[in-house]
């Protein structure tokens, strides 16, 4: 009977992993969207730093954006804070991840100045132009051409590359 109900727990309470391609096709749709950004944090609520790192970076990335909803300047400021920290501790779990450097560039580049934390634009965007051809996944091309191509950080050489 103890089997029968951890199972049902398992199966039925227990928080299911967010599916990493619809984060990926959500993300975009959030950065212009209120209620699709509050969503997305929705369905990245139940990620730890124990999860896999993406979703971990994603989680921060989106926390940080939708700072940009609130009216709150302390709810503001934490949703902030919060989100680079994830996105911080993302990058120096896997520094060498294009899609980890891409979320964090889309962060830096789409941030007030005043809050000083743009110090990895220029980092960020190198590794992509020099990492983007050897990246294997496909999703993670799409979803890095995507931003670069409408990024105000790329001139017109860089983005023909993509």
């Amino acid at each position: 009977m103890k089997l029968i109900c951890f199972l049902l727990f398992v199966v039925f309470i227990a928080p299911a992993t967010p599916d990493l391609d619809q984060i990926r096709k959500d993300f975009p749709l959030a950065t212009n969207d209120r209620e699709s950004a509050l969503a997305l944090r929705d369905k990245l609520e139940t990620v730890s730093k124990e999860d896999n790192t993406i979703l971990v970076a994603y989680k921060g990335a989106v926390s940080a954006l939708t700072a940009k909803y609130t009216k709150d300047n302390a709810e503001r400021k934490d949703l902030f804070k919060n989100g680079v920290l994830l996105l911080e501790f993302a990058v120096s779990q896997k520094p060498e991840n294009i899609e980890i450097r891409c979320l964090r560039l889309s962060i830096q580049e789409n941030s007030p100045k005043f809050l000083k934390y743009r110090s990895n634009i220029e980092e960020d965007k190198t590794f992509i132009l020099d990492h983007y051809e050897k990246t294997n996944s496909k999703a993670v091309r799409d979803f890095v051409k995507s931003y670069i191509l409408q990024s105000t950080g790329f001139n017109t050489e860089e983005k023909q590359r993509f």
